[in-house]
């Protein structure tokens, strides 16, 4: 399955970026739950896993949030293949301005 890896820098403590995040992923089941489905996160500290279904594809990862950094990894149906730089331009987009 082909793989999504973003690093995103930040000048936050590791704490603030977390809770930015985990904000934003509260924000994002409600904003999109017509298009996101079968949603699981699991936050360990600063590291979450994630899976969903959206427009029938299934996407899993993991984001890591370290000082300095935010790593973001997933692995894309091999029929997203032809959105994968749409995802990664929305997705650093997103994180950029949550982290700054």
């Amino acid at each position: 399955m082909p793989s999504l890896s973003i690093t995103m820098p930040h000048s936050l403590t590791p704490e603030e970026a977390t809770s930015r995040l985990k904000n934003f992923f509260e924000k994002l089941k409600e904003r999109h739950s017509d298009k996101i489905s079968n949603l699981e996160e699991s936050w360990d500290s600063n590291r979450l896993n994630y899976a969903f279904s959206t427009y029938g594809f299934h996407i899993k990862g993991d984001l890591a949030v370290e000082p300095g950094e935010v790593k973001v990894n997933g692995s894309l149906p091999f029929a997203a293949m032809m959105f994968k730089g749409k995802i990664e331009q929305s997705v650093r987009e997103e994180l950029e301005r949550l982290l700054t």
